[in-house]
């Protein structure tokens, strides 16, 4: 998935196609609630418990972290210098934008146009690559082809020799979501077994980052709906564990509202000081 915008594409395809983006996610939640009712989406919101959150909040800090590092590894292959204190905190920013914008990818464009948008797509294009490998490395390892599940983990050995913090942050940062559904399941009250929730959790996880949603719903709910349903698990009961990971997940991405108001503050400081200096208003002592 590339955040950044073909620069041969125009103002209007581009519009289109966010909003195509949107209605998608649309389409795909509205059918989720016909089938399932909106009993889950209920049940999910009494279920969410403070310290879910706390866990949330807590956990997401580590794979926030792990994820600006892999940013900061990426863009010094590049020749680009990301301190990693600034990316920690332009990484929470867009996360929450992520969180909250129609599309899902709003945030990874915010930071693209920031800190310059190849570092960022790479970024992302590699962390989406190796979350696809080892999803699949565990889906095959828990189906009756282990030999197929054996190549694709020496693929990954193989990425993990020629770009091993980047394919050590990526996992780290995909086991962090996982914990964080496995904790939404939980709170949810579900009784599935943790071999049970794993191959549930990553093809969730896996269905989240397909940028056709609306600030993040539709397709989790929907592939939750679905997996659950085949696992014998029940289409409502994936509805709410996908809904009570969506509320974790959103609120575990507050500190990057925090950033964005005090960025906004600050800027606005900035602009009022310079404006006092244009009209000759002395500095305070």
């Amino acid at each position: 998935m590339s955040p950044v915008m073909s620069p041969v594409m125009s103002p209007a395809m581009s519009l289109a196609m966010k909003w195509g983006r949107v209605a998608a996610g649309a389409a795909v939640l509205a059918v989720v609630v016909e089938r399932v009712g909106t009993g889950p989406f209920l049940d999910a919101v009494r279920a969410t418990s403070p310290a879910a959150l706390l866990a949330a909040l807590a956990i997401t800090a580590l794979t926030t972290l792990c994820c600006a590092w892999r940013w900061r590894v990426v863009a010094a292959r590049l020749g680009v210098d990301v301190p990693l204190r600034p990316a920690v905190g332009a990484y929470y920013r867009s996360q929450f934008l992520n969180a909250t914008l129609p599309g899902g990818v709003l945030g990874d464009v915010h930071r693209a146009v920031r800190h310059g948008p190849m570092p960022v797509a790479l970024e992302r294009v590699v962390g989406q690559v190796v979350q696809v490998v080892a999803t699949g490395g565990v889906l095959l390892a828990v189906s009756p082809w282990p030999a197929a599940a054996v190549a694709v983990g020496a693929g990954l050995a193989v990425a993990l020799v020629r770009w091993p913090q980047v394919v050590a942050a990526s996992v780290l940062a995909a086991a962090g979501h996982v914990v964080v559904f496995l904790v939404a399941a939980r709170a949810a009250g579900t009784d599935a077994t943790l071999a049970e929730l794993l191959p549930l959790a990553l093809v969730v996880l896996l269905a989240a980052a397909i940028p056709l949603n609306v600030a993040g719903w539709g397709p989790r709910e929907g592939a939750a709906a679905w997996a659950f349903a085949s696992a014998g698990l029940g289409a409502a009961e994936g509805a709410t564990v996908a809904v009570v990971y969506g509320v974790l997940a959103l609120v575990a991405t507050l500190p990057g509202a925090v950033l964005l108001a005090t960025g906004v503050l600050a800027r606005g400081r900035l602009t009022e000081r310079q404006r006092q200096l244009a009209q000759g208003v002395p500095a305070r002592a």
